[in-house]
């Protein structure tokens, strides 16, 4: 089974609750709405399960709530909550899906099921993340709660897909401070495009991002006529990256400045 292919399949396979043992009839399943009606937890709980497998994830989450209100202090409850989270998250409805996640989280801090919420928060995060020309700040919080579950949970399931999201995460926060770079470049606001580059080395050197920044620097450096530290990062990226084509960048701009030996190249 591919299971851990995607976020919604994770959080599936996790979900995957058995209704409870007493169903309800058939009427009562087709009558769904979220005025409040009394009924057993058997009847409410399964209707939710039931709008659940047919895609009506607000629908799902409503009745799911119903369950918590009219129930509160059933054991299905705590279920409930969490179901409910779920089901906001499928429905695209993530700041409901993370208040819902962190309620139960507020509520049973210690149950089993708490690594399943806190991924949940983390997973809602990472899916509402913008392209690098916007604000990143949802990315940051994303970057935040994934590192929250594998620091908790770091032999779980959903650490081991945390650590592939954060990769991700980081290189969508290079790929930002990159932008930026290139714009004070651009403006020949070279100080400042120095502080956007090496913040990339600095903090995002596993990235894809890192050869382009070790070049910009060597740009930069030279422009601001800080010729050792344009030698410095030209050699950092001879070492690291001597097949890449902003290796070659590199070369050339220190050739043309009288430096290359400091970037390893004979």
């Amino acid at each position: 089974m591919r299971i851990q292919s995607s976020p919604a399949a994770l959080l599936l396979a996790a979900a995957a609750f058995v209704p409870l043992a007493s169903c309800a009839g058939p009427s009562a399943q087709t009558r769904a709405d979220t005025q409040y009606v009394a009924r057993d937890v058997n009847t409410l709980y399964n209707l939710a399960k039931d709008r659940l497998d047919r895609n009506q994830y607000a629908l799902a989450a409503a009745i799911f709530s119903e369950v918590e209100r009219q129930h509160p202090y059933s054991p299905w409850a705590r279920r409930a909550q969490l179901m409910g989270a779920f089901s906001f998250y499928l429905a695209r409805e993530y700041p409901e899906a993370i208040s819902s996640a962190r309620r139960f989280i507020s509520i049973h801090p210690g149950n089993r099921d708490a690594p399943y919420a806190y991924y949940l928060i983390a997973i809602s995060y990472y899916e509402q993340m913008s392209d690098v020309t916007r604000d990143q700040s949802v990315t940051r919080q994303a970057q935040v709660a994934l590192n929250e579950v594998v620091r908790r949970y770091p032999e779980s399931v959903y650490a081991a897909d945390a650590r592939l999201k954060l990769d991700l995460v980081n290189d969508h926060l290079a790929g930002k401070e990159m932008e930026i770079g290139r714009f004070y470049q651009r403006r020949r606001q070279w100080l400042a495009a120095t502080v956007r580059f090496r913040n990339v080395v600095d903090s995002y050197d596993t990235t894809t991002h890192a050869p382009e920044a070790l070049m910009r620097l060597t740009e930069s450096y030279l422009a601001l006529g800080i010729v050792e530290e344009a030698r410095r990062s030209a050699a950092v990226l001879g070492n690291n990256y001597p097949e890449s084509r902003w290796y070659t960048r590199a070369y050339e701009l220190m050739r043309r400045h009288g430096g290359v030996q400091a970037t390893g190249t004979d």
